[in-house]
């Protein structure tokens, strides 16, 4: 009996061994789906009431794609411009009434819609959405606007893009709205009885990156955040260097962050920092 019990935990052990490897298997195939769930039709102006508020403009990157953005050029010659790059779900046409509370106040605001989003061409990944955000930063420049009159906001996802983009220029302000130390660890807090740390290939690790960012830092995050736990961006605050200033709103989740007039305390910490239209 006990040699059959032997036997029956042996085969119970391979059998979990197998379904752990094949977990890990399909988690590696199917990351940047599961990262990148792109929003696939195209934005429209008319639905998001922006006729005649923004018009759309294309984005030309580095490795040839051409990709759609919508512009608002700042009201006069020194007037910042707000660069957004938002998360990973659906397209900037949901980000239409950022764009207009910051256009209202007197900014520029370029949306950038990212490759594989919103009918645009290519996939994206990590080093595909550096590339479209430097090719929006170039279309910046080309309108005649430095990058000390650049405020760079990203939401979710597009907070990695956004803190890699600092690295890179030095610019007026820096804003994340539900940042995260990096994709690894949020993937890892999501699957805990997994190695998926170490699997992660679009890893986005502000939190090596941030210390470096020398310009007024603003982070807004939910203290009910499901999707990227608010550890993670007290952990990037942490790490980041002064100035810096963070809002942290109880009880309120990921996806209604934008609910809470995160958009008026933006404006309030811009003008504290002396950057205003």
């Amino acid at each position: 009996m006990s040699g059959l019990l032997r036997r029956w935990a042996i085969r119970l052990v391979i059998a979990v061994c197998v379904i752990y490897g094949i977990a890990l298997a399909l988690l590696f195939v199917v990351q940047r789906q599961l990262l990148f769930p792109a929003g696939t039709e195209p934005p429209s102006l008319e639905r998001a009431g922006l006729v005649g508020i923004m018009e759309p403009v294309k984005i030309v990157t580095a490795d040839g794609l051409t990709l759609l953005a919508w512009y608002h050029s700042p009201s006069n010659r020194n007037a910042p411009l707000i660069v957004l790059f938002h998360g990973n779900g659906g397209t900037m046409e949901i980000r239409a009434a950022k764009a207009k509370t910051y256009i209202a106040a007197g900014f520029g605001v370029l949306l950038l819609e990212y490759r594989g989003y919103g009918g645009n061409p290519g996939s994206p990944s990590e080093p595909g959405l550096y590339a479209d955000a430097r090719a929006a930063l170039a279309f910046a420049t080309a309108q005649g606007i430095a990058p000390d009159h650049w405020i760079l906001l990203g939401e979710s996802l597009g907070t990695g893009v956004a803190v890699q983009m600092a690295t890179e220029q030095r610019v007026a302000a820096l804003v994340l709205e539900a940042p995260y130390t990096s994709i690894a660890d949020v993937a890892q807090s999501d699957f805990p009885l997994l190695p998926v740390w170490w699997l992660v290939r679009d890893r986005f690790d502000s939190v090596e990156k941030i210390a470096r960012v020398g310009v007024p830092l603003f982070v807004i995050h939910g203290e009910r955040d499901g999707t990227i736990p608010v550890k993670f961006g007290r952990a990037l605050f942490a790490a980041a260097a002064e100035p810096k200033e963070a809002m942290w709103l109880p009880d309120v989740g990921h996806d209604v962050i934008g609910q809470y007039a995160v958009d008026t305390a933006v404006l309030d910490f811009l003008k504290r920092n002396g950057i205003s239209p």
